[in-house]
């Protein structure tokens, strides 16, 4: 093993077997494991981070290092802020975790890393199994523990509707009826190059800074994150993994949703629309416009990340299954 550089401009066939096993390893969040949400982030946040990646058999190990200190040292995934995405994929990525820590305990001689892995499912079961298989004195802890939340687009929209409540039903035909009545129309943009990537997030962001978050600068128009999700719009326009929704009025942007697929099953990741659009239901409205857009499409899945904490309590009345997913230290025992 050793530490590599993926560059910015890598091409999607140099990491096809990372995203081939994010797709195909039953993950919580699929999309958050894929190379797209990863090295965006990667891009953001950290580009001069060395990495950790090894493939075989299909299977897959990610990891970026991180230098507090000489004595602090910590191994990743490349994404660690949230921890949505596990960076071991496939069946033989125990094989490949255990063969890492080999490489860190000579690498790093006489200090030894301490290793986050998160995006992995409830229990001990798995974690056990990695440690077993480097045959060294490690120890797991639990750091973190989150929910996220799915719904199922099984029957297309009308059934998706039906599993919802009939309030919601109600609702939602009110406010749609009300904004055809006010000229709302919406506008579908799937970007498959750079510069349709960089144009599209152009909207997006001139639509940001006119909501409540830009007004507050909470928002994806911010430094950092603003970068982030310019990097994974970027990164998914060459296998037309985007999905982005405008909604309009005089021709003009006053609202917009935007998430990506991971093969069939799609992960929201962002919507906002103008203050003065607030009466609008326009974040409703915009969920039941990319659904129906997703069920044209033969979507069978849709991520909508988090459901912790009281900000997201709304997305209750979107979702019926939840997954949790672990987060967990490792270190010499």
């Amino acid at each position: 093993m050793q530490f590599i550089h993926l560059p910015h401009n890598a091409k999607p066939e140099q990491y096809a077997t990372w995203h081939s096993a994010a797709l195909h390893s039953a993950q919580a969040d699929p999309f958050s494991c894929t190379p797209a949400w990863q090295l965006a982030f990667h891009d953001a946040f950290g580009p001069k981070r060395r990495l950790l990646f090894a493939e075989a058999d299909g299977s897959v190990i990610a990891l970026a290092e991180g230098l507090v200190s000489e004595e602090e040292i910590y191994i990743t995934p490349l994404e660690p802020s949230w921890f949505f995405g596990c960076p071991l994929l496939g069946s033989n990525a125990p094989q490949l975790f255990a063969e890492a820590m080999h490489f860190f305990s000579k690498t790093y001689a006489p200090q030894f890393p301490k290793v986050l892995v998160g995006g992995l499912g409830p229990g001990l079961d798995y974690v056990q199994n990695m440690l077993n298989k480097t045959r060294m004195p490690l120890q797991a802890h639990l750091v973190k523990a989150g929910i996220q939340g799915s719904a199922s687009l099984a029957g297309g929209l009308d059934g998706y509707l039906s599993r919802r409540s009939a309030n919601l039903r109600r609702n939602l035909k009110r406010s749609a009826t009300k904004a055809h009545e006010l000229g709302i129309y919406y506008e579908r943009v799937l970007p498959s190059t750079e510069d349709e990537a960089k144009a599209t997030f152009s909207r997006m962001i001139a639509v940001e800074r006119t909501s409540w978050k830009g007004i507050d600068h909470c928002g994806m128009a911010e430094p950092g994150i603003c970068d982030f999700y310019a990097y994974l719009l970027q990164r998914l326009a060459p296998e037309k993994g985007a999905r982005v929704i405008f909604a309009r009025r005089e021709n003009t942007d006053v609202g917009f949703i935007f998430g990506g697929l991971a093969g069939d099953i799609y992960r929201g990741q962002q919507f906002s629309y103008a203050q003065d659009c607030h009466e609008l239901s326009l974040g409703n409205l915009m969920q039941i416009e990319k659904i129906r857009w997703l069920s044209e499409e033969g979507v069978q899945r849709y991520d909508m990340g988090p459901l912790d904490g009281p900000k997201m309590q709304y997305k209750t009345h979107w979702t019926e299954t939840a997954f949790p997913i672990r987060t967990w230290l490792i270190e010499k025992a």
